[in-house]
């Protein structure tokens, strides 16, 4: 009975919801899609709950309001799919789009746990993705002798998300809401390593301006002989990716200006950057040929392959236009274009109230998540995808929930019999900074 008993312990709500965000937020660089099915599968069990009343669906002004943009983004490419009688062929396109429909409902359960609990969670498992993805990104560079994506299986989405845990890493570090400094940033500075192996020159600004923000937001705990300290540390770290990155980087730099000359030159298209910019001369085209609800976004594919026939002799294919706007008024037309606008614009919202107006370090927190996965998702949309890759959508739903649920949100209560006490969640973490009553600034 004692052995029963521990287990329904370890598979209560609370509980359960603890190992749901470790999963999501140490899967991305590490096991790639497996994140996908960790917040799928989660909104499926979540819709169960909701329906047998286990949980309560838990309306948060700013949760509501980002979440009618979500649903108007998906509605955009229903009415695209329908207006171009095209339901049959873009169906299995549509199905991804789920993901998105999940948004309150994953909400409502996740917000059962507390926010010092939660964004511990976060932090910590930021953290050890960051370790696990350096040692994966050395192994396929120097063992391997190819680009390092982690587990993504892909370089590009690898690094996007990576991006993302290191800058958490930087966050949770300056906040003061995680004591282990030292490792946070080793951890940061591992997984910055790991993204110039990577080779991804888009995300290596998306983290330099991801970087900047989060020390804007946390100026005021960076004075005095905090300010010599960080730019110390900057310095070393600096000395270090230069050390170890220099050729990668120079290299890649190399290789875009021979990319350059050769497009503005010679017009040559074979080129990654010939191929964006001839990628976005075709999506340009079909865009004014279905300027107000697009083609759909089945007939992606089709539209890129013909126009690189029809406009530069190549026989090529790509899945999206390598921009993410772009891409979207090509699919689902201007609708489109400005519903997937106005998910950035109102998470970007919500995040600068909580900024303007909070003083919480926890509710900052994140706010900072938000703005750190604007910046990510918003500079490699430019040249790459922007939603519409199973673990970058996954990844923006997780950070979107559990951000703005930290930043604006209120904990929901469990059904009678189901909470879990204080000192049983505690077990699964060690104690917060509050608890500890630590200091905010970097040591």
């Amino acid at each position: 009975m004692d052995r029963l008993s521990s287990v329904r312990q370890q598979f209560t709500p609370s509980r359960i919801n603890i190992y749901f965000s470790i999963l999501c937020f140490f899967f991305p660089p590490v096991l790639g899609s497996a994140v996908s099915f960790v917040f799928n599968g989660g909104g499926l069990w979540s819709i169960l709950l909701i329906a047998f009343r286990k949980r309560r669906f838990n309306i948060d002004p700013a949760m509501m309001v980002l979440t009618v943009a979500i649903y108007a983004y998906c509605a955009a490419n229903l009415v695209a799919s329908i207006v171009n009688n095209a339901i049959t062929r873009d169906a299995s396109h549509l199905i991804p789009l789920v993901t998105f429909l999940f948004f309150p409902i994953s909400y409502s359960t996740w917000s059962i746990t507390r926010k010092t609990t939660l964004v511990r969670i976060i932090v910590l498992s930021s953290m050890a993705a960051c370790f696990v993805a350096l040692f994966l990104a050395v192994f396929q560079q120097y063992w391997l002798g190819k680009r390092a994506e982690g587990g993504a299986g892909n370089a590009i989405v690898f690094a996007e998300v990576l991006c993302l845990g290191v800058m958490v890493c930087v966050a949770g570090a300056l906040s003061g809401i995680e004591r282990r400094r030292i490792a946070l940033v080793c951890a940061a500075l591992g997984g910055t390593i790991a993204i110039i192996y990577s080779q991804t020159r888009i995300i290596w600004l998306a983290l330099l301006i991801a970087g900047i923000a989060v020390l804007l937001i946390n100026q005021q705990k960076l004075r005095g002989r905090n300010a010599v300290r960080l730019l110390l540390l900057l310095l070393a770290v600096g000395v270090v990716v230069a050390a170890v990155g220099f050729q990668t980087i120079s290299g890649r730099v190399d290789f875009l200006r021979s990319d350059w000359d050769a497009l503005a030159t010679h017009g040559d298209h074979t080129t990654p950057l010939g191929l964006r910019a001839a990628l976005w001369d075709i999506g340009l085209k079909a865009f004014h040929e279905m300027p107000l609800f697009g083609h759909g976004v089945g007939a992606t594919q089709v539209l890129i392959k013909q126009g690189f026939q029809d406009q530069f002799g190549m026989d090529a294919g790509f899945s999206h236009f390598h921009n993410g706007f772009l891409t979207a008024l090509v699919q689902a037309g201007i609708l489109g274009a400005v519903t997937l606008a106005a998910i950035f614009v109102v998470a970007a919202r919500n995040a600068a109230l909580v900024l303007r107006n909070s003083t919480d370090p926890i509710e900052r927190f994140g706010a900072t998540m938000i703005v750190i996965v604007l910046i990510t998702y918003l500079t490699a949309g430019m040249t790459g995808i922007l939603i519409g890759h199973d673990i970058l959508d996954s990844v923006l739903m997780v950070f979107l929930v559990s951000g703005t649920y930290l930043a604006s949100g209120r904990q929901a209560p469990l059904a009678e019999g189901q909470a879990l006490s204080l000192a049983t969640e505690k077990q699964v973490l060690p104690p917060t900074t509050e608890e500890q009553a630590l200091p905010s600034a970097i040591q």
